[in-house]
């Protein structure tokens, strides 16, 4: 018998996956954009901490009604999705944020590297939280939510600070926080 721990490998799926994810940043990076990246910083800039979507959420409120109710669910919808994200799923996965060396291309389109492990984006589980639980409460909201959600996490990546994997894992969580929240608040009434 002996005394070795069995190796462990990747399986060749997961692999692929971060083969492809590496190739998508490095697309993106190498691209030249300059319209795109003052408005994506920019962008970025105004999604930390949510203050975007709680800049909307309080214009919904001040409303009333349906839209106040709407805030309400986005704003608890950013709660869950941000917990999540930031004390469980940085924690356990502890993935490196992009390299973006001094030579970098583009070093205009960058925002701040984040001390933050990378994985998931939590800057995109939040926007999509608010947009996925305002949507259904106010629908003439879903689509302008919906694609400042988008915008939000492509910016992640534009900017340098996430691979598109993290951006797609944060959107899957802030989809499942939404329907969370949305689950939650429907038990509620009944």
């Amino acid at each position: 018998m002996s005394d070795r721990l069995p190796k462990l490998t990747t399986p060749p799926l997961v692999r692929d996956l971060a083969t492809l994810d590496q190739a998508l940043y490095e697309t993106v990076t190498i691209t030249r954009t300059p319209t795109l990246d003052t408005a994506l910083r920019r962008l970025s800039a105004a999604a930390d901490h949510s203050k975007l979507s709680f800049a909307v959420a309080a214009g919904l409120a001040l409303c009333g009604g349906r839209s106040r109710r709407a805030a309400v669910l986005g704003v608890a919808a950013i709660g869950v999705a941000s917990t999540t994200a930031n004390l469980v799923g940085k924690r356990l996965v502890r993935r490196r944020r992009p390299h973006r060396s001094e030579d970098s291309p583009f070093p205009g389109r960058h925002v701040p590297m984040p001390e933050s492990a990378s994985f998931p984006s939590g800057h995109t589980a939040s926007a999509v939280a608010f947009a996925a639980a305002v949507g259904p409460a106010l629908p003439v909201a879903a689509v302008p939510l919906g694609a400042l959600a988008c915008a939000v996490g492509y910016s992640r990546v534009h900017t340098g600070v996430h691979y598109p994997g993290d951006v797609i894992a944060g959107a899957l969580l802030g989809t499942g926080s939404a329907a969370l929240v949305l689950a939650l608040a429907g038990h509620a009434q009944r």
